[in-house]
Formats: C-alpha cells, structure tokens, sequence
C-alpha cells in the first residue's frame, strides 16, 4: 500500500483530491525530505489511521529514521501547542502575562535542520487551526531562506491532505450505505 492505493481508495467525489494529491507528491519546489516529512507530519495531524498508515509506507522508503521520527514529532507538539496558544490567543490577552509551562525540547533539537521542522510545524498548524503558530513558523522558515513558493506549498499540502483524510473517513463511515 501506499500513495498509490490512496489514490485509488479515493471515491468519484474526491476525484480533485486524487488529482491534487498525484501532482502535489511530484513536488519539486520542496526537497523529498521536506516533502515526505510534511506528508507524514500532516497525516498525522489528520488522525486519519488509514492515511497515516499509507503515507508512512511511502515515505519509511524515502526518510531517515531521524527525519521519519521529527515529522511525527512535530505532528505531536504541534497538536499540544496549536491547544495552547490557539486558546490563549481567543482569550485576548487576558493570559499572556502567564508562564506557559509545556516542555518543548525538541522544537529546538529535532533531528534535522531547524527549517524542516519548523515547515512541518507550520503545515500542521495550518490543519489544526492555529494562526499564532502559522504566523510562527512561517516567519522561521522564511528567514532560513525557504521561499515564499516553498511555504504555500506546504500550506497547499496540508490542505490536500486533510481533504483526502476527510474523504477517506467519509468513505469508511458510509461503506455500507447504499445510494
């Protein structure tokens, strides 16, 4: 399984995530282990047991351990984080004067360069909703010197992959339901 048989579970409704899905692997503004991270790190975020389960065949051919293990751990701390600064930011300000207190080790030892990381951080944030974390690391990544295209790509990934997630588990809810 893999990439290929995501593709394939996608039904006719989904057929633009299929496509978006074949073009955005064929990525060549980001690196593979930009792109391969950013697919495992955002699958992850989805929840989605079946994509992540795909998208990990793929892509334990193409990362190193090392780089497999900072994707999920991104996926993992951004889903703490988004938590965090997403609700303290709806709270206008009223606990910024608070020490935030989460242990956060591996934002600044992840294993492989700082801006791969931090992209991976960003496309996560980016699904789950946090515009403090974003803002963020979008800042990060640009002053390591990713482009401006670099950044909406990942940004486009994220978005591809949580529609096919929500595709695929649409597809696994109603496998049963006969139109």
């Amino acid at each position: 399984m893999s990439v290929d048989a995501i593709k394939e579970a996608l039904p006719e409704f989904a057929k633009d995530l299929k496509l978006n899905l074949g073009s955005i692997v064929r990525s060549t503004e980001l690196n593979e282990q930009q792109l391969w991270g950013a697919l495992v790190a955002t699958a992850a975020a989805t929840g989605n047991s079946r994509l992540i389960k795909e998208i990990n065949e793929d892509a334990l051919d193409i990362l190193s351990e090392q780089a497999y293990n900072a994707a999920l751990g991104a996926a993992s701390i951004m889903a703490m984080n988004n938590v965090f600064y997403r609700t303290r930011g709806q709270l206008d300000g009223k606990y910024d004067d608070q020490r935030v207190g989460l242990r956060m080790n591996i934002i600044a030892n992840p294993g492989v360069p700082k801006e791969d990381f931090e992209l991976w951080s960003m496309a996560v944030s980016s699904i789950n909703g946090c515009h403090f974390c974003v803002g963020s690391h979008e800042a990060v990544v640009r002053e390591a010197g990713l482009s401006k295209t670099a950044v909406f790509e990942a940004i486009r990934l994220a978005s591809i992959i949580a529609g096919v997630a929500q595709a695929l588990t649409i597809v696994d809810a109603t496998q049963s339901v006969s139109v």
